[in-house]
């Protein structure tokens, strides 16, 4: 688990003048349900379009959507986003089940990556990090998804493009970081023609898709042991809440966990 050092998150850079980046989407219109069903024949020729709860005419008022087209907009980058993590996170369970860490410490207390992989699984290790630490992540999640919602001239739902991250270079004109973009940080697809960034697209939602169903096989049989039958035997037990930020170590910090832990206990499916 990676954390953020507490000076960073303590140090208040200047704003002034800081401003949202000019993103030209001129090229860029506002998807409709056949653009989805067209989309959905590229991904996957056999299935094609498929949606069996109508979110394609959700229409005006689904997600604060002003027109079925803004709602369409908004689960387009709901599913990239969710694509993106998962990939990370799908990743990252594999790395951390194999006890890969950084051999250095992660707070000035001395608590180690050693000592939060030894705590046993990826959820484990999660429940091992400190609150502090937890909390850092949170704020720059949030910092994140300001900016990403925030930093644009045209937004998703109003015929901007879905799963495009706004660069950071307003903030590295004004205090110099970070030095890299979230999105294609080292610019590999700038030089790539349409065609090949429309393929590279295709790529990653069908890896996002994968990569969804396969945490939730992850973390579905760390929670109940069999539930998974390919992966039995292969995913260290959890007995936590797996859908909880907070576990127990933050009881005494941070308010009402005590009670979701008490109220989890009794829950009628424990």
């Amino acid at each position: 688990m990676l954390s953020i050092s507490s000076a960073a998150l303590a140090f208040n850079a200047p704003m002034a003048g800081l401003h949202a980046p000019a993103m030209h989407n001129s090229g860029v219109r506002m998807e409709t349900k056949a653009d989805l069903e067209a989309l959905a024949g590229k991904l996957n020729p056999v299935v094609k379009f498929w949606d069996p709860l109508g979110l394609a005419d959700a229409g005006e008022g689904f997600a604060g959507a002003s027109d079925n087209a803004g709602a369409i907009g908004f689960l387009r980058q709901a599913e990239i986003k969710h694509g993106r993590v998962a990939m990370a996170a799908f990743v990252g369970f594999i790395v951390q089940s194999n006890g890969i860490h950084f051999p250095w410490a992660t707070t000035l207390s001395g608590v180690s990556y050693a000592d939060i992989s030894a705590a046993g699984g990826p959820a484990a290790q999660w429940d091992a990090v400190p609150t502090n630490a937890k909390w850092q992540i949170f704020f720059l999640i949030a910092g994140l998804e300001l900016w990403s919602e925030c930093a644009m001239d045209k937004h998703y739902m109003k015929g901007g493009q879905p799963g495009k991250f706004p660069s950071f270079e307003p903030i590295r004109k004004e205090i110099g970081h970070p030095p890299l973009d979230l999105f294609d940080p080292f610019g590999f697809s700038k030089n790539k023609t349409p065609e090949q960034k429309e393929r590279g697209l295709l790529i990653e939602l069908n890896n996002g898709r994968l990569a969804q169903i396969g945490i939730m096989a992850f973390v579905s049989e760390a929670r109940v042991p069999g539930s998974v039958p390919a992966l039995k035997g292969l995913i260290t037990p959890y007995s936590g809440e797996t859908m909880a930020p907070w576990g127990p170590g933050d009881a005494d910090s941070v308010p009402f966990v005590k009670e979701m832990l008490a109220w989890s206990d009794t829950a009628p499916w424990m």
